[in-house]
């Protein structure tokens, strides 16, 4: 496949906020970095603002969590820390509050992540776990999600780096989605790209990957986004509303708000498979609360409730500011049972930043009337 990215384009938001820069993507070429302005979160979202004095100061303190633990070579200590997941998780994190790899207090942790992943990746455009050769598609589209996001905002050395890395590695995804399967796997990835088989979570991070490379310009073709979203279809128990994991319904907990935000960031917002979602969480999402991928699941919760906006949202998130700010450690971070202090410290502080809408992949679109 060649071509994935057209020599110049530019970050196409559904809607850019006044208080950030328009960033300008060229994929092709190395050109100057663009500067993300330092947003303060919109004063429109009432919910927030009566939050904000207490998750800026929390945010920022495990902020300083994720630079002062993290290794020379971009990597961190414990579960995953050397998979190029956990750095660009903490990448994403910084972001989301602001941060450039350009200038400010974290420039040098989002370039240490940066030239990590990039180092991790293998001839076939694979990003691999560097010391002990883990082979996952999991780390693989969280790494390319990254990269993409983080396009356009470095400086002229490293665009040209990962102007280079990312056509390989939007490429292993495509091929990964395009190997033969049934029915119920179409459309869908695994952990492997041979994998025959597909699971919604893996595939929710591959679809925001290849959403977000397509919003900054690459030529992802529009029948990978559409069987994507048919394989998400086909795993959602349309009646109830939630999303299961290989079926409509297994780890429906974890992975409804993964279906939900999908759906919306990719043109049905406030649609009636995202708005049934959405109700579904509203009855179970404080099940949820100590169990296994309780981090996981808030992430997408809280990204996919601020999506579709109004009650879901202001319902959501005073919870999960209530319940999730009193639990941060001492030292800045959360822990998560799936996979340590890293990924917990940078999977809340990702859900928790959604209002300052830095990421360019979440952005919400204002235009559209929310529901009451």
């Amino acid at each position: 496949m060649t071509a994935i990215y057209r020599i110049s384009g530019k970050f196409r938001h559904r809607v850019s906020p006044p208080a950030r820069q328009f960033l300008t993507y060229l994929l092709g070429v190395a050109l100057g970095s663009a500067a993300l302005i330092h947003a303060q979160a919109p004063a429109r979202d009432p919910v927030f603002a009566e939050w904000q004095a207490k998750v800026a100061p929390a945010v920022d303190k495990a902020l300083d969590y994720l630079q002062r633990t993290q290794q020379a070579d971009g990597s961190y200590d414990g579960r995953y820390g050397d998979s190029p997941a956990i750095p660009a998780l903490a990448g994403m994190a910084f972001l989301s509050k602001g941060h450039t790899p350009t200038e400010g207090p974290y420039a040098t942790a989002l370039n240490r992540s940066i030239d990590f992943i990039l180092a991790s990746q293998q001839a076939n455009g694979s990003f691999e776990q560097s010391r002990s050769g883990n082979k996952t598609m999991y780390a693989h589209n969280i790494a390319t999600l990254f990269l993409s996001e983080v396009s356009g905002m470095v400086e002229p050395a490293r665009q040209q780096r990962i102007a280079i890395a990312l056509p390989k590695s939007i490429t292993l995804i495509l091929r990964a989605q395009a190997v033969p399967k049934d029915d119920n796997n179409r459309g869908g990835w695994r952990y492997s790209s041979a994998a025959k088989d597909s699971d919604t979570s893996c595939s929710g991070w591959a679809l925001m990957a290849l959403r977000s490379s397509k919003l900054n310009g690459a030529a992802i073709p529009d029948e990978a986004i559409r069987n994507a979203v048919a394989y998400l279809h086909r795993h959602q128990n349309e009646q109830e509303g939630c999303f299961g994991y290989t079926s409509r319904e297994d780890h429906s907990q974890s992975l409804t708000g993964m279906g939900l935000l999908c759906l919306e960031l990719c043109g049905e917002h406030n649609s009636p498979r995202t708005r049934k979602a959405a109700d579904w969480l509203l009855l179970h999402f404080r099940e949820h609360v100590g169990k296994q991928f309780a981090v996981y699941s808030n992430y997408y919760n809280a990204q996919g409730m601020f999506q579709i906006g109004g009650r879901h949202w202001q319902e959501y998130a005073n919870w999960m500011y209530a319940t999730y700010l009193p639990q941060q450690a001492r030292d800045g971070s959360w822990d998560s049972s799936e996979a340590g202090r890293t990924y917990g410290t940078a999977m809340m502080v990702l859900a928790f930043t959604v209002p300052w809408r830095q990421l360019p992949i979440y952005q919400r679109d204002e235009t559209v009337d929310e529901q009451p």
